[in-house]
């Protein structure tokens, strides 16, 4: 059987079409373009000869086809071309039936989907900065500050939850600055005790312990010409704070069991998860420590308040594993998407990051679907979870779930809904009325 007709020829689709023995009996134009394989030496072949797709082997989309007697389409999928390039498709198949009603095969139709993956690496890299993904009002903000910061030399403080990318924004300002070129030293003052951490900063001469057979330099020695970070520098002893202080005032510091000032050129990085200002108010920070760390202040915001964020880096972390383990995932579901963007996330990016990474263990190829997810992040429908999350299987319905969230975490302000959601209020009035959003007879501060 070799049929060429016209019309499928005309399409933009890739068209094809199989006997029962899973030979190929038509290869139409589009699919000899989106392929690099020519009519010719298709016919004839069996369909994972010529295609060569993730999918054939485990869950061909022709033979569930056939099974069920019912057309069948598939997430995208990546084929190899003629020259060993992988193609993303997207596939639909449905039963062919001779003039009698018998079944004598299969057509399959798959469109190009490279010049969408295209336009979605171009989003991703227009809101990526610097391994920073996002483009919340919050986030593009900062990216505008960064290169201005970076080209200073003043000591910069960022503050943020755990998990919300501190380091990140650190390296960001190391490597846009003039020092990018020397070295950038990251120390977690929380995870050693001030022995320890004294001498992992300063350094020490042989001799000034029992095991110190001989020197060894300290991380401000280690990062001279370039940054030093020191996260979680609220959690230091105030005792540490007195040194820290002498090194930021001077720029000298003593290695254990010297005596000999060291002179040091360093840009001071600092972050913590903690309120400073409320620790000084305590008496467990130094005020005069904390104002010579204060000098540039960056604000980190949690990923709750950047929701639009999330779609961006689930992408990013997808493409990040499938580079690592060799896979195909191809995104998330609908239904995983809404799971992911209902949830709070209290522990930011990390946790969002550790999300993905828990359903690549999962998921082998295709989407990621809510079993592939963690079992918290799908709730308990015991515990009295929102009813209105369940079944959400498109964007309209999971922008209802999430404007009405937002409007009720505000008691009903819609300016301040608004602005959490990156749209002007008009707008937001706007969706209210198109998806019937019952909200709070006042807008959460006074009546209306």
């Amino acid at each position: 059987m070799d049929i060429r007709d016209p019309i499928l020829d005309s399409i933009n689709e890739g068209v094809f079409t199989v006997d029962l023995n899973w030979r190929i009996t038509s290869f139409n134009r589009a699919a000899e373009r989106i392929t690099g394989i020519a009519r010719k030496d298709a016919i004839g072949q069996r369909c994972n000869e010529v295609f060569r797709a993730n999918i054939c082997e485990e869950a061909c989309a022709l033979r569930e086809t056939l099974r069920t007697q019912k057309p069948v389409a598939t997430s995208p999928v990546f084929i190899i071309d003629a020259s060993g390039n992988r193609i993303p498709i997207k596939i639909s198949g449905a039963v062919l039936h001779d003039t009698k009603g018998e079944a004598i095969g299969g057509v399959e139709t798959f469109q190009d989907l490279r010049q969408i993956e295209e336009l979605r690496k171009r989003l991703r890299q227009k809101h990526t900065f610097a391994d920073i993904v996002g483009k919340s009002p919050a986030i593009t903000g900062l990216f505008d500050l960064l290169p201005q910061i970076a080209e200073s030399t003043s000591t910069v403080l960022i503050q943020g939850a755990s998990g919300t990318g501190k380091e990140l924004f650190a390296h960001a300002i190391h490597d846009l600055s003039p020092r990018k070129n020397k070295p950038f030293v990251a120390v977690n003052c929380a995870a050693l005790p001030d022995t320890l951490l004294e001498s992992e900063l300063f350094g020490y001469k042989a001799g000034a312990f029992t095991d110190a057979k001989r020197s060894k330099p300290g991380r401000f020695a280690l990062a001279d010409g370039g940054t030093i970070f020191l996260d979680e520098i609220g959690d230091v002893s105030t005792a540490m704070q007195v040194r820290l202080l002498r090194v930021l005032q001077e720029r000298t510091f003593e290695p254990l069991g010297s005596v000999e000032p060291v002179r040091v050129d360093v840009r001071v990085i600092a972050a913590t998860n903690k309120d400073l200002a409320e620790l000084v108010r305590e008496g467990s920070f130094r005020e005069d420590l904390y104002y010579r760390i204060h000098v540039v202040h960056l604000e980190i915001p949690p990923l709750e308040r950047r929701l639009e964020d999330i779609p961006l880096l689930a992408d990013h972390f997808i493409d990040t594993f499938n580079r690592m383990h060799g896979k195909d995932i191809t995104g998330l579901s609908p239904a995983s998407f809404a799971l992911v963007m209902e949830h709070d996330f209290p522990g930011n990016v990390r946790e969002l990051q550790n999300v993905i990474e828990h359903a690549f263990v999962l998921c082998s190829s295709g989407m990621i679907e809510p079993r592939h997810l963690p079992p918290y992040l799908k709730g308990d429908s015991a515990a009295g979870e929102d009813p209105g999350v369940h079944g959400i299987t498109n964007l309209r319905a999971l922008e209802k779930v999430l404007i009405a969230r937002v409007l009720q975490k505000h008691g009903g302000n819609r300016a301040a809904a608004a602005q959490e959601l990156g749209i002007d209020p008009s707008t937001l009035y706007r969706k209210i009325r198109r998806h019937r959003i019952d909200v709070p007879e006042t807008d959460g501060r006074s009546k209306e």
